[in-house]
């Protein structure tokens, strides 16, 4: 190709003309919005042919191009019929739920203009938008004004941030010597209920799984207090170093939130950093009503927010937060001579050397638009509305003679069903073959349970009695009447 005499703008496959571009775009949403109301209607699991799909995706070879208007229609096409529905009203699984529509519109904007946010000299406003949303969050939580933060892939990101600034103020020299530079082993504490990722955390560290302590809880199923304080003094006595106390707020399979005051005290009389990791809770900060639910959350050293969660952005997006903003500095700084493109990180709070990220999405545009467009009160009515719905539930299932495991204020349900049932791993199974509907089976307190969330902002009072309706179904038949004619 002729670079030198080519035209500035020659429309290709990969820069289409701006018109081409406007059709297509045109096309593309009225495609994806003809297709979620296709999901919203249909089977909440995939139903596609696994060897039809197999036999059309190795068509494309990429020798020969294809037109883009095609190809669209056909990962469309593919994508409604082979995934789990996330998006589905009647999805009652993971904390996933539909995303906002101000999140999928900063989806477009972030993917048209592409910046780069390791650097605020390369994208100083996208960088100070999300310092401005992550201190809102803090305030909320009231904690410091000088807490800073930052966006992140996902909680387990925020959370390895949060055990690599524990680290780092347990031992400075942890920055350049890594767990070498601890006399004694370093330790932290979680909830035996706590999300498992905190082992792969631990080894991503270099500290070994076997930091993490998991530590035994009440008969609620909320950390127990006294046995995190026992934990920690076996610990001392054995020669460890305790450097880290986790409370949970929102457990993955129960919605418990632990006692966050209680774990605070306990960690300050050891001088270990306090972490609340608040994926899924977090959201209860939006809510004047809810919000008290987190008390002690103002004294955590650090805290996880998964917007991508309750509050509903598209995935991935999660937040880091901590009221030691220099801390951050410590942990992830860089030599500034390391990359001379780069500008001088020296007192820089800039995202690449404050973060375990280099290049990096411009995430928070996400929550930005959402919480401009619904402000905390349209936020509230949205986490609270979920509440509410978890609470029909939760009558209808005692009504109709189930028992409820969990106590819990939040949106997540712990079903043991009545005598004669199936087991919960199986009724889940049969939930999900049935496409009907999506739950899950967890362990809670030693046994197997049904596990239902409702975080989805479109779901509606009749899917959840359509839920109960149909669980109801999975029961025992009742035997033919023997009755003589």
């Amino acid at each position: 190709m002729d670079v030198a005499g080519a035209e500035l703008q020659i429309p290709t496959p990969l820069y289409p003309s701006a018109s081409d571009r406007s059709t297509l775009d045109d096309e593309l949403t009225a495609r994806l919005d003809a297709a979620a109301l296709r999901v919203a209607a249909g089977s909440v699991v995939p139903d596609l042919d696994p060897a039809m799909f197999s036999e059309a995706l190795a068509k494309y070879d990429f020798e020969t191009p294809q037109p883009l208007a095609d190809v669209l229609l056909w990962v469309i096409h593919q994508l409604e019929h082979g995934v789990v529905h996330l998006t589905h009203p009647s999805y009652f699984g993971l904390f996933n739920p539909a995303p906002t529509f101000p999140a999928e519109c900063a989806e477009r904007i972030v993917a048209r203009f592409n910046p780069q946010l390791a650097s605020s000299r390369t994208s100083p406003v996208a960088v100070a938008m999300e310092a401005h949303v992550i201190a809102a969050l803090a305030r909320r939580a009231g904690m410091p004004a000088a807490s800073a933060g930052h966006f992140t892939s996902g909680g387990s990101e925020a959370n390895f941030t949060a055990l690599t600034c524990a680290l780092t103020r347990a031992e400075p020299g942890y920055a350049t010597g890594g767990a070498r530079a601890f006399e004694a082993t370093p330790v932290f504490y979680v909830s035996q209920d706590a999300h498992s990722a905190w082992y792969k955390i631990a080894h991503q560290a270099g500290i070994g799984r076997a930091a993490v302590r998991p530590v035994a809880t009440d008969a609620s199923g909320r950390m127990d207090a006294q046995a995190l304080a026992a934990a920690i003094a076996d610990d001392e006595a054995g020669g460890c170093r305790p450097v880290m106390v986790v409370a949970t707020a929102g457990t993955t399979g129960a919605g418990m939130i632990d006692p966050i005051a209680e774990c605070a005290s306990v960690a300050a009389r050891v001088a270990a950093w306090l972490h609340v990791d608040a994926a899924w809770g977090g959201a209860l900060l939006v809510s004047e009503r809810l919000r008290g639910l987190l008390a002690g959350i103002e004294t955590a050293d650090s805290v996880t927010i998964d917007a991508h969660k309750w509050l509903a952005t598209t995935m991935a997006c999660g937040m880091f937060i901590t009221r030691d903003a220099t801390i951050l500095g410590d942990a992830f700084n860089v030599a500034s001579s390391a990359s001379s493109f780069m500008p001088s990180n020296i007192g820089s709070l800039d995202p690449y050397v404050t973060t375990a990220q280099w290049s990096r999405r411009f995430l928070g545009l996400r929550l930005f638009l959402s919480l401009a467009a619904a402000g905390w009160s349209g936020y509230a009515d949205h986490v609270e509305r979920s509440i509410e719905l978890a609470a029909l539930l939760r009558d209808e299932m005692r009504r109709l003679g189930w028992n409820v495991a969990n106590d819990t204020s939040l949106a997540v349900l712990c079903l043991d069903p009545p005598e004669g049932f199936p087991d919960a791993t199986s009724i889940a199974s049969q939930v999900v073959a049935s496409g009907r509907a999506w739950v899950a089976s967890t362990r809670f307190r030693g046994r197997d349970v049904l596990r239902i969330c409702v975080t989805n902002g479109q779901t509606m009072p009749h899917d959840i009695l359509a839920l109960a309706e149909l669980l109801q179904a999975l029961g025992p038949v009742s035997p033919p009447s023997t009755r003589p004619a």
